[in-house]
């Protein structure tokens, strides 16, 4: 059974959430949700219309979500009468409900008819992946706002946050966990996590799940779960190959896809205006401030290809002027939260971000996303601007292309069809970014003092989380615990970074250590070579450090003070910073 672009208009549920308290335990968003679409229906019908609880049906209204969205109108259905779904529509179309209601559906909650009754009350019933910590965080909150006036417990698990509280909260009774598969697979080997009573999988953006790179991780991960498991995935890109995939851990897949007949067949969005420019490494700083200064620019997303340069732009920036924040994977978790907190918050209106952040990332009212370096492929482009123009509304996506990258860009510009193959040359002081932007004439590359009114980064509490693999000099077994760090491929690339930065630091130490070691044994072989008539010889066979042999041994006396004073003399000359030896003036009186 095959669902395949039906024409359906997608305005998304706009569906920010707020960081969570350090508990495990995933809470409700405090700012409700707005469903702000102006485009008409394809489906003229409410939650309560495909026999959804009610108890969900009023958490969403309580959240301004009264009506589904073409994905989820199309979802429902299948996923209500448990059908393994491949779910696939645009960035911003609502995804999350798509498979967040269905999924809460199925949970019996405690207190609620039958809980009582299950196998395994407080096992988990349903188990969420997703490949990023940020995702895992928004689509907690989102499940937790969903199921706001029920019992239902979501348990975040993610690397970078101690273990205790999640631990803590596994032994006390889940029912939803959501997170990445690092620690997952942590807690599963450590016996924590017991997912032998899941009766729901969803993995959410699968294709970057399924990657070769996630494969054995998923696999480990569904293997631990019951094979009558009802199995979801959700993405907005999946070829053929991830598909294929995908298909050898589902049981009859319906595949359903959403697209906008608006859109022409593309695959990127209507409503974000595409601009492109090539533009030069040494002057993307200054073209990027000025873009910055546009007329009714919100909030706004910059991404950067390295971590190094993401943090590099954004001390640039700050520099500036600018409210301006990083996030990027060499940041501890705390610091990652407290960027993205800050931006929700408006404390600063510029995110300098790694592609970390631009996997499902929804955050309101972001007008603008630049893309600082070329994304890698069409899929990064799709992702990346797909954080602007959601729920309906408009947005700008400004792309820097280095010159090295014109037969890149020129790639994704064929296989997305944007029309753009060469893109125009273009400088901070070039007229046309003015119009194309409408940058105010005689605007230049730093931010005005009377303009410059957010509060800033510093502004936004950083939260003590009990992080592992945080940067810094601990050692390994205090960043990241036992096993993988407790990040995984989600945060262990933190750790092996952290573990792999402090490398010269041990290397310079141990060189250090090696050369001491060197000269004191080389001392140790000079002692023993001259036998008892070193300064260390004489003191243990008891000879007085300034000798007073009789007169009467004249000559014997002589020649062996003459010897001990060539011993001494040459022992001088050996000791590092000129120190005499002991006793050395000796000789020359008696001689």
């Amino acid at each position: 059974m095959t669902t395949t672009d039906p024409s359906l208009v997608a305005p998304d549920d706009d569906q920010s959430t707020e960081p969570t308290a350090p508990s495990a335990l995933a809470e409700p968003l405090t700012r409700p949700l707005r469903s702000t679409y102006s485009s008409v229906q394809a489906v003229d019908a409410s939650f309560a219309d495909f026999d959804v609880r009610p108890e969900i049906v009023q958490a969403l209204a309580d959240a301004g979500i009264t009506q589904p969205f073409p994905i989820q109108a199309m979802t429902l259905p299948v996923a209500l009468s448990r059908h393994d779904i491949i779910g696939q529509a645009k960035t911003g179309t609502g995804k999350t409900l798509g498979f967040g209601v269905p999924l809460l559906h199925a949970v019996v909650a405690p207190g609620e008819d039958g809980y009582d009754d299950l196998p395994a009350p407080g096992k988990p019933q349903a188990l969420v992946v997703v490949p990023t910590r940020e995702l895992a965080v928004q689509v907690a909150g989102d499940l937790a706002t969903a199921s706001a006036r029920r019992t239902v417990r979501v348990v975040q698990v993610y690397g970078g946050r101690a273990y205790e509280p999640q631990i803590d909260a596994l032994n006390k009774g889940v029912d939803v966990v959501v997170g990445t598969p690092g620690r997952m697979i942590d807690l599963l080997k450590q016996r924590h996590l017991d997912l032998t009573r899941v009766r729901t999988v969803v993995l959410d953006e699968a294709d970057e799940m399924l990657d070769l790179g996630f494969l054995p991780d998923v696999e480990t991960l569904l293997a631990a779960t019951p094979a009558s498991r009802h199995t979801m995935l959700f993405s907005a890109t999946m070829p053929g190959a991830v598909v294929a995939m995908a298909r050898r851990y589902m049981t009859q897949p319906t595949h359903i896809r959403a697209a906008d007949p608006d859109d022409d067949g593309r695959q990127t969005v209507k409503n974000i205006k595409q601009v492109v420019y090539r533009a030069h490494a040494l002057d993307k700083v200054e073209l990027l401030a000025r873009i910055l200064q546009a007329k009714g620019r919100g909030l706004t997303i910059v991404f950067a290809r390295t971590k190094r340069t993401a943090a590099k732009v954004a001390d640039d920036l700050v520099e500036r002027g600018f409210a301006a924040g990083a996030l990027h994977g060499d940041l501890g978790q705390g610091a990652r939260e407290q960027a993205l907190r800050a931006f929700r918050h408006g404390k600063v209106d510029v995110l300098v971000a790694t592609d970390v952040a631009a996997r499902g990332i929804d955050v309101e009212d972001v007008t603008h996303v630049v893309n600082y370096q070329c994304p890698e492929d069409e899929k990064t482009y799709l992702h990346r601007t797909g954080r602007t123009g959601r729920a309906g509304n408009k947005g700008t996506a400004v792309t820097f292309v280095d010159w090295d990258d014109i037969p890149r860009w020129g790639l994704i510009d064929k296989a997305l069809g944007l029309g753009i193959p060469e893109p125009v040359e273009t400088y901070s002081s070039s007229p046309h970014v003015y119009a194309d932007l409408d940058i105010p004439e005689g605007v230049k590359g730093r931010l005005p003092k009377s303009q410059q009114t957010r509060a800033g980064l510093a502004a936004e509490a950083i939260e003590d989380l009990g992080e592992t693999g945080k940067r810094g000099g601990a050692p390994r077994a205090a960043q990241g615990g036992a096993g993988r760090g407790g990040s995984g491929r989600d945060g262990g690339r933190d750790a092996r970074r952290d573990g792999a930065g402090s490398g010269p630091a041990r290397g310079a130490a141990g060189e250090r250590r090696a050369d001491d070691e060197s000269r004191e044994g080389a001392g140790r072989r000079r002692r023993r070579g001259r036998g008892t008539g070193g300064e260390q010889g004489e003191r243990a066979e008891g000879a007085p450090t300034t000798p007073a042999a009789p007169a009467a041994e004249g000559a014997s006396a002589s020649e062996s003070a003459s010897g001990e004073g060539r011993r001494r003399s040459r022992n001088r000359r050996r000791t590092r910073g000129g120190r005499p030896a002991e006793g050395a003036a000796a000789p020359s009186t008696e001689a």
